[in-house]
Parts: structure tokens; C-alpha cells; sequence
């Protein structure tokens, strides 16, 4: 049984999501400073701004219409400044004979109807090794503040001009072998095969991975949250807007292979229920989708994971971070995971097994390493 104040805060993703009319007359007393706390847990206000101006058949409360839209104007300034960040850092790069894509974040958010709308985050930036090594030689200077370079992963992140800059010289998951084979193929097939596509940004041309490479990165990406801190609503609707607007050009051959090999086809198909029923997507728009109750099963519990966790673990309680030291924060978050993976295999039973060695493996050596 869902909450209403969940109720709500879907009905009007939905609306957001696709721009369909929203009907809240079946709703009581609707709690809307709830609905906007869930908001911003998932990080969909501006989503659920957009399903607001769907509802038809109640007059929304004033103040809270003012609230949501001041919100919401605040991100679409945000997203105007980070836009113009990443034409002038792209230009700049290539200015330097450094090639890269964008990948994530502003690239995605260009599948929204309302781009500017979709809560932003950090400037993620995918480049080969060679381009990789030039980035840090050329944007370090620039940082304002660095961060530890994760050697193994090829991520080193800074601080340039108040935002958060993450250059990857790999693609990576951290859930198992199989995974990490097909993103080290889309590397190859992005930077030796020349398959990407681009986005005309103010001017400047940004480079993304190729289609079928990005929906199955976003994935991955997905999954890394789900089992390591907590996966939120808006990285799912980024999946289901980027499959929706490429769903006539996909090539669900090729996809299918990939996932295959990386063992994810149950998964995917799970979180295909999950945006069919509570997100509004449509069935033919998610490849490989089934309506059959197993899969509708999973949704459910996908679906109680997400709101308990918030976007990237929002929820959680993290004032152990400041409270204890650092193994004792260690010991702490290994007990989440551990729990977080026995709930999973109620979802993933297989997954959960298959993937809980190298979870374990890569926290013990992060804790080696002092990370």
C-alpha cells in the first residue's frame, strides 16, 4: 500500500514526466510541504512543478504554486550557469587539443521537455586515457580544490569556478567483472570506433556516448546506487526519459547482447516494471519489458528501496561521519551495505550473491587505502 503523500508526489512525476493531465480530486487534504519534502529527497521538484501545472480538477493552494515555482526558477538559473560552464570548460579543453565527453547530468537532461527543469548535479566528463592524463595537467591549476584520485577507477574530481568537476578515464561499476568488461567495450567503441553523438550547447558541439552505450551506462549507474548508498527517482526517470527519446532508434539487438553478457537482463526488466507502473512510461518504449507479476513483484519492493533512501542515500542518517572515526564510520557503513544486500536479494536474489564479493572486496581496500 502506498502512502498518499507518495501518491501524490508519483501522480505528479508522472504529469512531469510526460505531460499528462494529473487528477488529484480523489486526494484529501493533501499535505503539499510533505509532497515537497519527497521532492526534494528524490530531487524532482522541478518534475513535480511540471505535474502541477497538469492538475485540472483542484485549485492548488497559492502559496505552495509560489513555492514550487520560485523552486524551480532558482534550478532553471542553476541549469543556465552550469550550461554556460560547460560550453566555456568544453571550448577551453579543445582549445588545448583535449577531446571528452559528456556523460550524465546536462547530457541527459536534454531528453526532458523542459531540460532546465531537471535537478543538476556535478560536470561528469568520460576521456581516454591519453586526453585523461592532459585534462588533470590543464584543469588542476584551475580548481579552487582537489579531490584523492581513485587510480584503479581513473576518477579525479575538483572544484572549478564553484562547481564539481569529475573527469573518468574509465567507465565503472564496481559490482562485478562481467559489468566492467562491457564498460571497458564502450570504451573502446567510443574512443577507438568513433561512436558517439552530440549536443549543440550554446554554440559549442558535446559529444555523449552513443545510444545504445548510454542507456546501458545510465543502467549501470543506477544499479551502482541501488546497491552501494541508495538510488533516487530522478536517476530513474533520466533512464526512462533517455529511452523514451530514443526509442524509435535503439537498437534492441545490440542492447540485449550487452546486457546479456553483463548478467543484467533481470534487473533491467525489473526496473522496467518499476517505471511502467509507478512512473507512467509506456510498455513499448521499454525494451525487453514484461507485465508479468514476478516483474510487478520486484517493482513494489524497488519502489520501497527508492523512497527510503532518497536520492543517493538522502535520507539516510549520516551524522556518524562527524560523530565517530573513521573505522568505526567504516564498520557503520559496512553494516548498511550488509544490509542493504539482504534486502536487495528479496529483489535480486542471484545479483545480490553475485555481486556482494566485490562490493565487499572494494570496501575492505578502500578502508585500506584510508578512503
Amino acid at each position: 500500500m502506498l502512502h498518499s503523500n507518495t501518491v501524490i508526489l508519483l501522480e505528479l512525476i508522472r504529469g512531469g514526466l510526460w505531460g499528462t493531465e494529473v487528477s488529484l480530486s480523489n486526494c484529501e487534504d493533501i499535505d503539499y510541504s510533505s509532497v515537497m519534502q519527497l521532492a526534494e529527497e528524490q530531487s524532482v521538484v522541478g518534475l513535480v512543478t511540471a505535474g502541477l501545472e497538469r492538475v485540472e480538477d483542484v485549485k492548488i493552494p497559492q502559496q505552495w504554486s509560489l513555492q514550487f515555482i520560485g523552486s524551480t526558477l532558482q534550478l532553471e538559473q542553476r541549469n543556465k550557469s552550469m550550461n554556460a560552464f560547460v560550453a566555456l570548460l568544453i571550448s577551453k579543453m579543445r582549445a588545448a587539443g583535449i577531446y571528452t565527453l559528456l556523460v550524465k547530468g546536462q547530457a541527459i537532461a536534454q531528453c526532458y521537455e523542459k531540460p532546465l527543469w531537471r535537478a543538476c548535479g556535478d560536470v561528469d566528463l568520460f576521456l581516454s586515457e591519453e586526453n585523461y592524463a592532459k585534462a588533470k595537467e590543464l584543469l588542476v591549476p584551475l580548481a579552487t580544490s582537489v579531490e584523492k584520485e581513485y587510480e584503479r577507477e581513473k576518477h579525479f574530481g575538483m572544484s572549478i569556478d564553484g562547481w564539481v568537476v569529475e573527469l573518468h578515464g574509465r567507465l565503472y561499476c564496481g559490482l562485478s567483472s562481467r559489468i566492467e568488461r562491457e564498460l571497458d567495450d564502450i570504451y573502446v567503441d567510443t574512443f577507438n570506433g568513433g561512436n558517439v553523438r552530440s549536443w549543440n550547447n550554446n554554440g559549442v558541439q558535446v559529444f555523449q556516448l552513443g545510444i545504445e552505450n548510454d542507456v546501458f551506462y545510465v543502467f549501470t549507474h543506477i544499479l551502482q546506487h541501488f546497491y552501494k548508498e541508495g538510488v533516487g527517482l530522478r536517476q530513474i526517470c533520466d533512464w526512462c526519459r533517455l529511452l523514451w527519446t530514443y526509442r524509435q532508434e535503439i537498437d534492441s539487438v545490440k542492447l540485449e547482447s550487452r546486457l546479456r553478457r553483463a548478467g543484467l537482463m533481470t534487473a533491467w526488466k525489473a526496473f522496467g516494471a518499476f517505471a511502467v507502473e509507478y512512473l507512467g512510461m509506456e510498455s513499448a518504449a521499454v525494451p525487453f519489458y514484461s507485465d508479468a507479476v514476478k516483474w510487478k513483484k520486484k517493482a513494489a519492493r524497488i519502489k520501497d528501496f527508492v523512497m527510503m533512501s532518497g536520492n543517493f542515500g538522502h535520507n539516510r542518517n549520516q551524522s556518524y561521519f562527524q560523530k565517530y572515526p573513521y573505522l568505526v564510520r567504516k564498520c557503520i557503513s559496512f553494516g548498511r551495505r550488509v544490509g542493504d544486500l539482504a534486502r536487495h536479494a528479496r529483489v535480486f536474489p542471484i545479483d545480490s550473491l553475485r555481486f556482494f564479493p566485490r562490493i565487499l572486496i572494494n570496501g575492505l581496500n578502500s578502508a585500506v587505502r584510508g578512503e
